[in-house]
């Protein structure tokens, strides 16, 4: 039997962050991943999608430079390109992760670990046959989607004409017409891509708006903006069927379909806690994720719970602060996980992201606030860089401290900006202070300044 410090349990964002910290900080530490080091962020998620997204705006830009002077014949695009591109920037990406853990001293196990008992010093797992012992357990098991029991879907899976998020990426021939099943941010950033290279799209979705919890101004702002470019909306519809050739739907009682030569399945994640061998130590989950208070540490002394599989906020960056909270509470070193400042983006063109709270959410756990909301014009260089453009830039402030508690933005550069807004909230300084900031000049992001002075403009 292997003795370790720490056994990680997945090699994802939180699973490889976690060993490199761990080892870092003088544990020996081995980590398992039956697929691939990077989990799903690197190989079928976060990386891959955004080296899509940029190959298509790049086209996209191009295509429609006219207003900048730019004028383009026989431009084309070409997806098998595109998707090459993308095995090689996944390939670099998880040969470094690898690399970094060989620095370290990390052990990788490729295989499928599970969980076998406890000892007196630790636990046991089990993987490829061989039993390791570790004093400490971190599970970073992530997530997988969600797969509905729709008739057909299935059927749909096994044949191909059905794709989730990890089949879409490494599709090889461009679809004429992709059905999308949700309107959240895997369904938009596909569509998002499809839509820019000349693919029909329509997003079935079953609420009455698209993009999940984002702000509802933003929200419908992107939804305007994507539907003069042509992808259809099919809200407030619920999936009953998925044929050869079309995805069959019911909305108020009355029936619909959209035809289409290929389905995306992005009905949502759900935490992989199955066969990891949580029962055989007594960890608690709730609705199939593991419970963890801030500090990530579940109901078994020296288990903790890292990333997509405890549920609280399936975000890679999340993964990434949670393991680090988890692995400095095993050295003994204070720390604890705050979530009212996780930053959230959809890669779209326009961007939009969003950070802390909206007013409807802040009114709802009691707050008494205000918001301050103006356009995207406001900002010189915005409109040096669009044509014809908007934008959106709402701060949500609490009455009484005037502190920030939550900014959302739909336009250019949108996932870097939201940064200077969350680090706002997480100093919780009021607007007088945040008022002192300097940002320098020309940048989108003086959007955020102007918003703090209730969109007054010393330039415009």
């Amino acid at each position: 039997m292997e003795e370790f410090d720490l056994l990680v349990l997945g090699g994802g964002p939180a699973g490889y962050l976690g060993a490199e910290r761990a080892a870092q900080g003088g544990l020996k530490t081995a980590v398992f991943e039956e697929r691939a080091l990077g989990g799903v962020c690197l190989n079928e998620g976060c990386i891959p999608s955004k080296t899509l997204l940029y190959c298509a705006k790049t086209y996209s830009h191009a295509l429609h430079g006219e207003a900048f002077g730019i004028r383009a014949e026989n431009l084309s695009i070409d997806h098998g390109a595109v998707i090459r591109r993308k095995v090689k920037v996944v390939k670099m990406l998880v040969s470094g992760v690898a690399a970094k853990m060989k620095a370290l001293g990390v052990e990788v196990v490729a295989a499928r670990a599970a969980i076998t008992g406890k000892t007196a010093d630790g636990f046991t797992v089990v993987a490829g046959g061989v039993t390791y012992a570790g004093k400490y357990l971190l599970v970073a098991t992530g997530s997988a989607p969600v797969i509905p029991p729709i008739p057909g879907l299935g059927e749909g899976l096994e044949r191909g004409f059905v794709m989730t998020n990890r089949e879409i990426l490494d599709l090889a021939k461009q679809p004429e017409h992709l059905a999308v099943i949700g309107g959240g941010v895997i369904g938009l950033e596909m569509a998002s891509y499809f839509n820019a290279i000349g693919t029909k799209v329509t997003v079935i979705e079953l609420l009455d708006k698209i993009a999940g919890q984002t702000e509802d101004e933003a929200s419908a702002m992107l939804q305007t903006i994507y539907t003069k470019r042509g992808v259809d909306f099919r809200l407030g519809c619920r999936v009953t069927e998925v044929g050869d050739h079309a995805v069959a739907y019911e909305k108020d009682g009355q029936a619909g379909h959209a035809e289409c030569d290929a389905v995306l399945l992005s009905a949502g994640r759900r935490a992989v806690t199955q066969g990891v061998g949580l029962e055989t130590i007594g960890v608690y989950t709730d609705r199939g994720a593991i419970v963890t208070d801030d500090k990530m540490r579940t109901n078994i002394p020296h288990v903790w719970a890292a990333g997509d599989v405890n549920g609280r906020s399936m975000l890679a960056h999340t993964a990434y602060r949670e393991a680090e909270v988890a692995v400095n509470d095993m050295l003994g070193k204070a720390d604890a996980m705050r979530y009212d400042a996780i930053p959230s983006v959809i890669y779209t063109d326009p961007e939009a992201a969003g950070v802390g709270e909206t007013v409807e959410t802040a009114r709802a756990k009691g707050l008494s606030v205000y918001a301050k909301k103006l356009s995207m014009r406001h900002s010189g260089r915005f409109l040096a860089e669009t044509d014809r453009q908007d934008g959106l830039c709402k701060l949500v402030f609490e009455e009484g401290t005037d502190r920030l508690i939550g900014a959302h933005l739909v336009g250019s550069y949108a996932s870097e900006i939201i940064l200077s807004a969350g680090t706002m909230i997480n100093t919780r300084w009021p607007l007088d202070s945040l008022k002192k900031i300097v940002f320098a000049h020309p940048t989108v992001g003086e959007i955020i300044r102007e918003g703090l002075f209730e969109g007054q403009s010393p330039h415009l």
